[in-house]
């Protein structure tokens, strides 16, 4: 089993920038996917962005693109979420989490977090208008 945590939420002004990160932890995996999920008051959890940890392929959700990356530190087995551009829209529960069963035989990283069997707890990220 892997185990995730989270790290790096707070509260931002409109513009500002966050960086969350996810150590990984027990079990390691040839093809994994990782990524970041957030999830606003009584809204479904929705992917932001995730990354193939083997190739370091990444995907973006439209409304982040241009404004957030992920990044990995495979040494330490950490993956990033740099936030620019923050707006009161992204403002949630950001969730870290990672699975095997979510890369598909060319590398792509299914969006499904269903196919992500490990979760981190979430870090709460806020930001002012």
């Amino acid at each position: 089993q892997v185990q995730l945590q989270e790290s790096g939420g707070g509260s931002v002004q409109t513009g500002g920038s966050l960086r969350l990160s996810c150590q990984a932890s027990g079990a390691t995996y040839a093809k994994y996917c990782m990524g970041w999920w957030r999830q606003a008051p009584g809204q479904v959890r929705k992917g932001v962005a995730r990354i193939n940890t083997g190739d370091g392929r990444t995907y973006y959700a439209d409304p982040v693109k241009g404004r957030f990356t992920i990044s990995q530190d495979n040494t330490n087995r950490t993956v990033y979420l740099q936030m620019n551009n923050l707006g009161p829209e992204d403002s949630g529960v950001y969730y870290c989490a990672g699975g095997d069963a979510a890369v598909r035989g060319d590398g792509f990283c299914y969006i499904s977090a269903g196919l992500y069997r490990a979760w981190g707890q979430g870090t709460q990220v806020t930001v002012s208008s």
